[in-house]
């Protein structure tokens, strides 16, 4: 396979390892948020019966048993490999800019590495046999494994979501963002060169209807859902009124990040700036909400207005390796966003940004607002875009309080430099990860996932590959009697 070679674009399903014409005949348009420009219009959406065909295919995979680790090696170094021709369909299909996202393929290729090593590695347990019992604990795959992915970082949900399934022994259908299911799309043709069995992984395109179709399934065993927190919900209900299938759900955040006046005041605005301005605030950590002590707030807000107004130039085409910020995925994503900023501007001060940036593209200025009122939209919901909020605290107990004073609670960030204060707090803050001193982002060794409505269950690390095993107890009688 030429690295090289003209950028092709798959616009079919990847099921059998074969690529296939949905039996649907709907199609999806993706435009270029860049410039609005059409990519495609040509992406196979999958109905009900394609989803029974690539659930079906998976379950009779599952039934032959495959080389996991191997495969999941094999496929590392094709995606090392081909990693810019890859990224280049996530820049043409949802805006992230080449440069910014420059690491997202090496850390998928290490889950995948991760994974692979956990392959031979599930063992079960045993408990002295006192009570005249032998006992035996094992953990066996599930079955077949449905993944639905949010469009901001398509390559990295595959590794969190395929890998630990793959390697606890399941088989999977993996459904990309109707907005971005460019790369997932991709990925057929580097799963044959890997040698994964005919079946282990299927890729499907589609939107809700496609979504539910997988949720409903009853030989799907396991869903894992990345997304809003209305389109979990009718994940989870879709899952119960079937057959009770295992959900993993991580369900976005407005997350809070609180400054304390000890804090590196330049290491808190880098990373409240342009640490939160990635992928254009597309990022589910993104800490949208910043609380700064009272005493520094006022040389804090005028230092990160201009880091937010010096940001601005560095927005636009996505494909340059000069830009660091790109648009919003597509004008659905821009206009709820423009319109939570509108409300803002009545229920807070405006600091800078608040409009749409240019008549071409989805792109919107770096915005701040100040003082929001408590009760207010664009404090309480997230917007997914460049878009932040601010306000000050007196003392430790108050930040806390107004941290924890969310729905949501999947990440939060502490900026001190009193190790102390820093670990106690983390111990307070309702959230399922805690950056101290920096951003929050995913490592392979540890978990990932929210607390509240930011979801249920766990991705990354150990915990993440036990999602995907079920726990079988066996009890042997050591008396004579049986």
């Amino acid at each position: 396979m030429d690295t090289n070679r003209p950028l092709e674009i798959e616009t079919r399903l990847f099921i059998n390892n074969e690529y296939v014409s949905s039996t649907s005949g709907s199609k999806l348009t993706i435009h270029n948020p860049a410039d609005d420009s059409i990519v495609t219009t040509e992406v196979q959406v999958a109905n009900k019966r394609d989803v029974d065909s690539a659930v079906g295919a998976a379950l009779a995979a599952f039934k032959t048993g495959q080389e996991r680790g191997t495969c999941l090696l094999r496929l590392a170094d094709l995606i090392d490999r081909h990693a810019n021709r890859l990224l280049s369909l996530e820049t043409l299909a949802m805006g992230v800019p080449a440069s910014g996202m420059s690491f997202m393929m090496p850390l998928v290729s290490k889950y995948l590495r991760y994974y692979a090593g956990h392959a031979d590695k599930i063992a079960g347990e045993t408990y002295p046999a006192e009570d005249g019992l032998y006992k035996i604990v094992t953990y066996e795959p599930l079955g077949v494994c449905a993944s639905l992915a949010s469009f901001n970082a398509t390559f990295l949900y595959v590794a969190l979501k395929l890998a630990p399934a793959l390697a606890a022994g399941n088989t999977c259908v993996f459904k990309a963002s109707e907005k971005s299911p460019l790369g997932a799309l991709a990925l057929g043709e580097l799963v044959c060169k890997a040698g994964f069995p005919p079946g282990v992984i299927n890729f499907v395109s589609g939107g809700v209807e496609t979504g539910i179709a997988l949720s409903e399934h009853m030989d799907v065993a396991h869903i894992s859902f990345t997304g809003s927190l209305g389109a979990g919900r009718k994940v989870q209900e879709a899952a119960a009124k079937t057959n009770l299938k295992r959900c993993t759900l991580e369900l976005g955040g407005k997350s809070p990040a609180l400054i304390f006046s000890d804090a590196d005041m330049d290491l808190a605005l880098d990373c409240c700036s342009y640490g939160f301005l990635a992928n254009s605030g597309q990022v589910c950590v993104a800490t949208s909400r910043v609380y700064v002590h009272e005493e520094i707030a006022p040389s804090f807000l005028r230092a990160l207005k201009q880091r937010f107004q010096d940001a601005k130039p560095k927005m636009g085409d996505p494909s340059s390796m000069h830009t660091l910020f790109g648009p919003l995925a597509d004008k659905a994503q821009m206009e709820r966003a423009l319109s939570l900023i509108e409300s803002g501007k009545n229920d807070a001060e405006l600091i800078c940004g608040g409009n749409r940036l240019g008549d071409t593209g989805c792109f919107i200025e770096p915005t701040l607002f100040y003082n929001p009122k408590a009760n207010s939209k664009i404090y309480k919901e997230e917007v997914f875009g460049p878009v932040l909020v601010v306000k000050t605290f007196k003392t430790e107990e108050e930040a806390i309080t107004m941290a924890n004073d969310s729905l949501f609670g999947l990440s939060a960030c502490i900026y001190t430099s009193d190790i102390t204060r820093a670990l106690r707090v983390s111990a307070l803050l309702e959230a399922g990860t805690v950056g101290i001193n920096k951003n929050f982002g995913p490592s392979v060794e540890t978990p990932f996932g929210g607390v509240k409505t930011s979801g249920v269950g766990r991705e990354s690390g150990k915990m993440g590959l036990m999602e995907y095993l079920e726990s079988k107890t066996i009890h042997i009688s050591l008396s004579s009697a049986g």
